[in-house]
């Protein structure tokens, strides 16, 4: 099944016409915008945008941008023909998604549409007018530069109150993003925290660097908490790698699932230098036998630049990094608490994690 980049939507937004202003998809939006300047491959794409009806002009607004990792959110939601809500995969965050939902939509390969919403009162279903949404058709281009809707007999379901189960992930309107509540000093150990609670709601058990095991959280050394890992030789997948269990040994967080899985591998990287973790990362590669592991940095929104460029280092290019900002950790964690996620598979994690190779 074919699947989009961040360098395929910069690519489309690219081909807009540089001179003219495009509208919101919403028509009660009576704002305009402009391209001012795109950064090839994958972003920021640099926009300006006012209001006329208010007397506003281009030359007194400022230059805004929308970051490669917003679009590299995007891009991973997105599955050919089928409706996508770009509040609900951004959440609360990013102040210039309704302007690349815009741009997005003038381009020959997405439409907008209105999908039925299911809501069921009493027991009994019924549909009602949904939410604006936008479709990739790959098969089925339209003309560059105009927006053009099209009809779907599709509905999309209500979220339950309590559990949800999975198919294809659709946030309720409302979602706002909390802050996280693991009160405790060092911000390492709060993403540490807060990854081992992730790890939990999605069923999998955590291994954490063995240096972090007394870290206290609520009157309890975080190797105490359940879920958590207290020796590698009991992981089938490591239990003849003694090699590997050495070099897994401080590595931040390693997920691990149904004895037979390992999710993801993370460094989180908040004060030290990027490197070390990387290494770490890389001695451990280099000696566990190939699998669909992830391997992440997870590191300040801020650092995303200077993890592009280490993460493509020649020697650490193996590992094919993915970025998981605190921003997404955060956002995840806050659906985690709000949701009993089940029924997610390993891809819902790119939704939240950046892939890096260049």
């Amino acid at each position: 099944m074919r699947k989009l980049t961040a360098s395929n939507l910069v690519h489309y937004i690219n081909q807009l016409d540089r001179h003219i202003t495009f509208n919101y998809v919403n028509p009660t939006t009576k704002g305009v915008i402009k391209i001012e300047r795109i950064t090839l491959p994958e972003g920021p794409i640099r926009i300006k945008r006012w209001d006329p009806s208010k007397g506003e002009v281009e030359g007194k607004k400022k230059t805004e941008s929308i970051s490669s990792e917003l679009i590299w959110r995007v891009a991973n939601a997105f599955l050919p023909d089928t409706p996508i809500n770009l509040e609900r995969v951004l959440g609360a965050s990013y102040n210039t998604r309704s302007v690349f939902e815009a741009l997005l939509a003038h381009t020959p390969e997405f439409y907008f549409c209105y999908p039925g919403r299911i809501e069921t009162t009493g027991g009994h279903p019924t549909i009602k007018k949904g939410h604006k949404h936008l479709i990739w058709k790959p098969n089925d281009p339209h003309k560059s530069g105009v927006l053009v809707e099209t009809k779907t007999d599709l509905a999309i379901s209500e979220i339950p109150i309590t559990n949800a189960v999975y198919d294809s992930l659709v946030l309720p309107e409302t979602l706002k993003i909390q802050p996280l509540d693991i009160e405790i000093k060092r911000r390492h150990a709060q993403i540490q925290i807060a990854l081992y609670f992730i790890g939990r709601q999605l069923q999998y058990r955590t291994w954490v660097a063995k240096n972090d095991w007394g870290i206290l959280y609520k009157n309890k050394k975080l190797a105490e908490f359940e879920g958590i890992i207290s020796s590698l030789k009991n992981e089938k997948i490591m239990l003849a790698y003694d090699d590997a269990i050495k070099a897994a040994l401080f590595i931040d967080i390693i997920w691990f699932k149904n004895s037979r899985l390992m999710p993801a591998v993370m460094e989180i990287e908040h004060s030290t230098g990027i490197t070390s973790g990387l290494s770490r990362m890389k001695n451990f590669y280099d000696i566990i036998p190939p699998s669909e592991t992830k391997y992440v940095i997870v590191a300040p929104d801020e650092d995303r630049d200077k993890v592009i460029r280490e993460a493509n280092k020649s020697q650490f290019r193996d590992l094919k990094i993915r970025f998981f900002p605190y921003s997404a950790v955060e956002e995840l964690y806050s659906l985690c608490n709000r949701r009993k996620l089940r029924g997610v598979t390993e891809e819902f994690l790119d939704c939240f994690m950046e892939p890096l190779l260049q």
